[in-house]
């Protein structure tokens, strides 16, 4: 007989983990191991990254999960590797070999090409992505070997870095630093800059570095993660403020704090700010407020002195966060 399977008993955990995702996991995965591991009842994850992918991917928790989108909008940096002279199906190592073709260009030529990426650009995204058209993800086409219309995006190439470049040999290649706005395919800039190089090339290498404010060596592996005990765990979490990076304070007294949680706006003298990270006294029947440091309430923006709520945190969730981890509150 088999042994009965143990029932994971799930519990409110809130903040941010760091978590350096391995190869060969997609983001999914690698944010339901994290969760099982910290028996957290709800987690979502700030930005997807291919299976081959690896590096910085922050996974909210709780509370946490209200300000992902923040994260999603975040500039992100990448060292890739960009094999030239052999393009794919995907723009990467995991699809077939479509078309191989010599690697005739001269390191003067590399340095004009990738010039040439730098600032605004268009990008036709891949049809291997989850895009979607039609709401179905563009890779589901492709499996079914169609090919759809894509319009081609925006974003901005802030920096492109050589790192590294070998242009004769069995694997000519180009290893470069990427810092980009949201919303870059690195698969398609690869393969751009491949096919401006009249080689063609793809991705054998990819791994962010950065999101926003988080760099990788804040980062946990999933392997370390599992090897600490419970609370070790716990202990890797950032509070969910540290989310609103760049965002100006604002600290209210109780009655204002009671209110802004109510969703009501607030009047006062603050200048205008599209970002604020309000915090405030622990709700009433939480803890003691005397004795208590102000606690994120939520975030806002202001405008002609008028605070206005826009993500909140409940007083159950400010509440479980002192009871579970009272430094995470401040």
């Amino acid at each position: 007989m088999h042994a009965p399977r143990t029932r994971v008993q799930r519990r409110p955990v809130h903040g941010v983990l760091l978590l350096d995702k391995p190869l060969g996991l997609s983001s999914n995965q690698a944010l339901q191991k994290a969760k099982w591991l910290l028996r957290a009842e709800k987690a979502g994850h700030t930005g997807t990254l291919d299976p081959l992918a690896t590096g910085v991917l922050p996974l909210c928790f709780g509370a946490a999960t209200k300000f992902s989108q923040i994260h999603l909008d975040a500039d992100k940096t990448y060292e890739t590797t960009v094999r030239l002279g052999v393009k794919t199906s995907t723009a990467d190592a995991e699809g077939d070999v479509i078309e191989v073709r010599p690697v005739v260009c001269s390191v003067g030529q590399v340095v004009e090409v990738l010039d040439r990426f730098m600032g605004p650009i268009a990008q036709v995204p891949p049809m291997h992505s989850a895009l979607k058209k039609d709401g179905k993800a563009l890779y589901e086409y492709a499996r079914d070997g169609e090919t759809v219309e894509r319009e081609a995006r925006h974003v901005v190439i802030h920096d492109l870095e050589l790192l590294d470049m070998q242009l004769q040999g069995d694997e000519p290649h180009l290893r470069l630093r990427v810092r980009c706005s949201k919303g870059t395919y690195i698969r398609t800039l690869g393969e751009d800059i491949g096919e401006a190089l009249g080689c063609g090339g793809h991705l054998t290498m990819l791994r962010r570095t950065a999101t926003g404010p988080f760099d990788v060596s804040q980062c946990i592996a999933l392997d370390a993660l599992e090897a600490l005990d419970e609370n070790d765990r716990l202990g890797r979490l950032l509070p969910v403020q540290a989310l609103l990076d760049g965002h100006d304070a604002v600290t209210l007294d109780a009655d204002h704090a009671g209110r802004f949680l109510s969703g009501l706006r607030r009047r006062g003298d603050w200048a205008d700010s599209a970002r604020v990270a309000v915090f405030g006294p622990v709700p009433t029947g939480a803890h003691d407020p005397p004795t208590s440091p102000p606690v994120l309430l939520g975030s806002a923006h202001t405008v002609a002195g008028e605070l206005i709520p826009g993500r909140l945190l409940s007083p159950i969730e400010i509440q479980q966060i002192l009871e579970t981890s009272p430094e995470l509150a401040s």
